[in-house]
């Protein structure tokens, strides 16, 4: 289902052209593959974040974790349901360098701690099966869509402002570069974090923090709302999550440490920034409809 104003939609059974910003078969079907693993994982951790040893593929403690990583994931069906929906790549194209990079720190975890996974489990077999093939598979929908898009902005669009890019541009900066100190050098985090991580989590955590990274970074070269509308509906579902675990699990926070008053700060004015900017920026785009319907 495509959304109202777009240009005309191809004809059924007619293969895209480079350069037409359709979406290729290839990223719907990932999309449907991912789907079921994001919606159990979800329903796993994040209702059931005390029983992740004997529930999934490793065990994850405190619950807090489990609940942030299911977060990450309830962001991830909201997104790859808008894939599914949409039939123009510039709408999706920025969240899959994030997600690219997500899966293949993950699995890079998987690897680098063995030793904490539940063999034969069913929730590992299918844990190490997914994080060896979605990275693949991202990799190849980037690929097949490279060119796709040409820059151009919806029928119904209007441009984010110069200061809000930089400023979430820079936030984004700051979300990459912590994400990946904390998976190459996760013991900084141990002892000092928000709440009680271990190597894993400290990196399973940082994997996290370079979602947002990665899209935000994509706001110094692409300015039309059209491009990120459908991602920043993805990053705000993941905040709501992120903030109901908080409040679930408030008493995991750790305030003795420094870091943890400006992450939960963070946490909590995010969504609300986030909205504001949605908002405003559809505001904008519906003038810009009237305006060219007079």
């Amino acid at each position: 289902m495509a959304e109202r104003g777009t240009s005309p939609s191809r004809p059924p059974g007619t293969p895209p052209a480079r350069g037409d910003d359709g979406i290729r078969p290839l990223t719907k079907a990932v999309s449907v593959f991912v789907l079921p693993f994001l919606t159990a994982a979800v329903l796993l951790l994040y209702f059931f974040p005390g029983d992740t040893e004997q529930l999934f593929a490793w065990t994850i403690q405190p619950p807090l974790t489990a609940m942030v990583l299911a977060s990450a994931y309830a962001g991830g069906i909201w997104f790859f349901v808008q894939v599914l929906r949409q039939d123009r790549w510039h709408r999706v194209r920025h969240g899959f360098p994030g997600a690219l990079l997500f899966a293949t720190l993950l699995a890079v975890a998987t690897v680098l701690h063995w030793d904490r996974f539940h063999f034969g489990h069913i929730s590992f077999i299918t844990w190490a099966t997914l994080y060896l093939v979605t990275p693949i598979l991202l990799l190849a929908v980037l690929i097949v869509n490279w060119r796709a898009d040409r820059g151009r902005p919806d029928a119904i669009d209007t441009t984010i402002p110069w200061p809000a890019r930089i400023l979430l541009a820079l936030f984004g900066v700051a979300a990459l570069v912590t994400g990946l100190v904390l998976f190459i050098v996760p013991t900084v985090a141990v002892g000092s974090w928000a709440w009680d991580v271990t190597p894993l989590t400290a990196r399973v955590i940082g994997t996290v923090l370079t979602l947002p990274g990665t899209v935000h970074l994509w706001l110094l070269l692409d300015s039309r709302w059209s491009a990120f509308r459908w991602v920043f509906q993805a990053q705000l579902v993941s905040l709501i999550f992120l903030n109901l675990a908080l409040i679930l699990c408030r008493e995991q926070l750790l305030w003795e440490n420094l870091v943890t008053l400006p992450v939960v700060a963070t946490l909590v004015l995010a969504p609300v920034a986030y909205v504001l900017l949605y908002v405003y920026c559809e505001r904008r785009a519906r003038r810009n409809r009237d305006a060219g319907a007079l």
